[in-house]
């Protein structure tokens, strides 16, 4: 038995369905993946012994810039093209498609002509249809001028089938499929699967859709702290980690974030990450890291300051600390600031609109959930990826 998996995006995108793969091949099953041409996610499966196949352009490139909505647009175009070149045979030989993330366009075509099930991944509920929140904002897409949250997704709607029903169904015709109307509804299918913790990130029941709610996947991490890491937090309190992942922070929060946690008495561990984050002084309270296992440094901090993740907001959970978010208005983002709002974990902040006082006060306000977070991280789940490899194992067998 043979699943190909697909993803397009960052390093947040990539690992649940290294996790997945993981689990998968624990059961026997062999596992192939499309990802973007990106170095380190080759060499990030090629040590795992996963079959990689590249995909579309390098995802990092694109972060690091600030494309137009006109090269957003033709971005979009060039990857469904790409798809359909490589996914049909990357295909070839494999029993299921499981694809996560709405950038998938061309998956559940490929799957059909292949003859193939399809399962359409999102790990977050923002992503999918629900009158219960507002669509997730779309870089180089207008905002919706419509009020309420079911006028917003039937704009979205809109929005998706004008940048790729025309392509998408000129695809299919070439493949002897029918023509789709909806192309929203078609990738993400009518019974999709949310990889999301149901403690922090529940799906509210929605007519129309049958979500199967799995848990995050998560893959167990059991790498060391590197030795230096490790003698900077035997040095003293435990400090507050301060890191934005893939995303540039909006100006000044990185700098504030560490100013105000210095204020309050905290040493501080800067993330580099993709932003590529310069804010050591020489001071000896400030520390430095590149990828280092967030599992096992989490549960050493006093505080988590982030960009809301999917990823880093669960395992902070897990982990049982404050978390201050503070997003950018991009994908699934503000959602997690929410939920880290509502369930009282922590604080969140709008990233374009925080001043170093709104800062300070959310980091206050973060600070003192500390009961809160502990008591969460009793029920967040770690089986997501295993409870998702055994439903997919079982109905193809």
């Amino acid at each position: 038995m043979r699943v190909l998996l697909s993803t397009y995006g960052t390093r947040g995108d990539v690992e649940p369905l290294v996790a997945l793969a993981e689990q998968l091949r624990a059961l026997g099953t062999e596992v192939r993946m499309c990802t973007p041409p990106d170095e380190e996610f080759a060499h990030r499966l090629a040590g795992l012994g996963i079959d990689a196949v590249p995909v579309g352009p390098p995802i990092r490139a694109l972060m690091r810039g600030t494309p137009s909505a006109a090269e957003l647009a033709r971005y979009r175009a060039e990857l469904l093209d790409a798809q359909f070149a490589v996914l049909p045979s990357a295909a070839e030989g494999c029993d299921a498609l499981v694809v996560a993330g709405l950038a998938q366009v061309a998956a559940r075509s490929v799957a059909e002509a292949a003859g193939i099930p399809y399962v359409y991944v999102t790990y977050a509920a923002v992503n999918l249809p629900s009158p219960h929140h507002a669509p997730p904002p779309r870089p180089g897409w207008p905002e919706p001028p419509e009020p309420g949250n079911a006028a917003r997704w039937e704009h979205d709607a809109r929005l998706v089938d004008a940048q790729f029903r025309e392509p998408l169904n000129g695809h299919r015709a070439a493949l002897g499929l029918p023509p789709v109307d909806s192309v929203r509804d078609h990738v993400c299918s009518d019974r999709p699967w949310l990889a999301a913790d149901p403690a922090l990130g529940p799906w509210p029941e929605t007519p129309g859709l049958d979500v199967v709610q799995t848990g995050a996947w998560i893959r167990p991490d059991e790498r060391p702290l590197p030795a230096d890491l490790a003698a900077f937090l035997a040095a003293g309190p435990r400090p507050v980690y301060v890191g934005f992942g893939s995303i540039g922070p909006a100006p000044d929060v990185a700098r504030w974030a560490v100013e105000i946690s210095r204020a309050q008495g905290y040493r501080v561990i800067v993330s580099r990450g993709w932003a590529d984050l310069d804010l050591l002084d020489g001071e000896a309270d400030c520390f430095a890291i590149g990828e280092v296992n967030h599992q096992r440094l989490f549960p050493e901090l006093a505080a988590v300051i982030h960009h809301g993740g999917a990823g880093t907001t669960q395992t902070a959970a897990r982990a049982g600390v404050p978390q201050l978010v503070v997003p950018l208005p991009v994908a699934d983002n503000p959602y997690w600031a929410g939920q880290v709002a509502a369930h009282r974990i922590g604080a969140a902040l709008d990233g374009p609109a925080a001043t170093a006082e709104s800062l300070t006060a959310a980091f206050e306000l973060a600070m003192a959930s500390q009961a809160r977070a502990k008591a969460l991280s009793t029920g967040i789940r770690t089986d997501g990826a295993t409870v998702a490899a055994r439903l997919l194992h079982d109905s193809l067998s």
